[in-house]
Formats: C-alpha cells, structure tokens, sequence
C-alpha cells in the first residue's frame, strides 16, 4: 500500500483544490461532486468563502471535503448554483440551508415562492399572534413522551379559546372537565382571522414536522341539559406504535 504524500515532515498534504476545478464534497454523509466554479458562484455566500484560497475545511478518509451538516436538501442547493433552478418541494427545508451557507439570491427567491410566502406572511404570521404558541408545542410533546411509557398512545387535553369572550368563561369550563385539569394545554384568544380549525391544523402540523404521528379530536363532555356545555376542549393523540 502506498504511503501518502507529504509536504513536510508529520504534516499531511491538503487535497489540491487549487490545481483541479472538480471539487468532491461529503455532507454529513451525502457525496456531491461538483465544480469550483460552481462553489463560487455568489462570491460572498460561505460556500464561496469556504472554497477560496487555502481550504478552510476538513476531509474524509477518502479525500473529499467533509462539511458536518445534513446534506439532505444540498443537491437544491447545488442545482441553483448551476442552473437557477428553483426546488418544487421541501422549500422551507432548502431555505433553511440556503440561510445557512448565506446564498443571498436563492434566499430572496425561495422567500417570493407561493409555497414559503404562504408559511412566512401567512401561517407564521397568525402564529405570532397565538400567545406562548411554541412554548406550548412543546409542553405538548413533553406530556406525551412522560405519558408513553408501556402505552401505545398518548392522550393530552388541549383547550383552545379563540375570543376574549371565551376566555371569560375559562374557569367555568375548566371545572366541568372531568379528565386531569393540571395536564390540560391552554392556546389562545388571538386577534387575527384564522378559526379554531386552522389553529388546530398547525398544531397538528408542526408536531407531525417533528416526527410524530398525531391526531386530533373533539372531547365531548356529557353533562345533562341542566349543564352548560363547553366546545374549548380537544383530544390530542399521539400514536407510538
């Protein structure tokens, strides 16, 4: 087996990037060959930075320059730099990573597609209106991942008040539930016009977005004619196997 070259004594030689304008690339797993040309493209993104002059990056076992980061959606990302081709799919995905390597123009194009525009100005939007949203999504997967033990499902109550007015009878609801009060999730009132349903459908969303498989339904609280009944309240079910 032939030993490799060295500059210097204990000192391996970089691969010669300079001398050859096809650039094989590891990301995270995910091999690419492309060109410098290509990697240049937009002189002020990272990946033009990363390949010009001395490299600035590690290589693998077989000489490829490694950059430790989900190489998944990097082909959209090479396929704009070669040809200016938008992706169809994933595109909140390949914004993520045309952020990342600070690819300006793809970024400015992917955010004026109807598919990101309706997620930025849209969704997210009416989102940032929802009190706690995030933080509540979360409380939501915690819940059910102490709940899952030796279970195949996970069942969480969710209350959703869509109106100031339907806050105001918050407490009267609340003590009519007969489940555990304590592990039930409050979202809302909010000011903007999605309904109780599109709240309902991003929460389910942005859950599944995460990997797990969920379904939402409507708890029914039999109480009798003497008793007022309240729709804030919702099944969450989380399905683990």
């Amino acid at each position: 087996m032939s030993l490799p070259d060295y500059k210097s004594p204990g000192k391996q030689s970089s691969p010669a990037i300079l001398h050859s304008p096809v650039v094989q690339l590891n990301i995270g797993g995910h091999l690419f060959s492309t060109s410098l040309g290509t990697l240049r493209k937009h002189p002020g993104s990272r990946l033009a930075e990363l390949f010009s002059g001395q490299p600035k990056l590690r290589t693998d076992t077989e000489g490829r320059y490694f950059i430790d980061r989900d190489g998944t959606h990097f082909g959209a990302i090479l396929e704009f730099l070669r040809t200016d081709r938008l992706p169809t799919e994933d595109v909140v995905e390949v914004h993520r990573e045309a952020v990342h390597y600070d690819i300006k123009p793809l970024v400015k194009q992917l955010e004026e597609t109807p598919q990101f525009f309706g997620e930025l100005v849209g969704r997210q939007q009416f989102l940032s209106r929802v009190p706690h949203y995030k933080e509540h999504i979360e409380v939501l997967i915690r819940i059910a991942r102490a709940e899952a033990i030796a279970a195949r499902h996970s069942n969480i109550m969710i209350c959703v008040l869509r109106t100031e007015e339907d806050l105001g009878f918050y407490d009267n609801a609340i003590n009519s539930l007969e489940a555990d009060k304590e592990s039930v999730v409050t979202f809302g009132p909010w000011k903007a016009t999605p309904s109780v349903k599109d709240l309902l459908d991003c929460i389910k969303m942005d859950i599944e977005r995460q990997g797990y498989r969920v379904s939402i339904q409507p708890h029914s609280m039999d109480k009798g004619f003497l008793f007022k009944s309240y729709d804030f309240f919702y099944k969450l079910i989380f399905t683990w196997w």
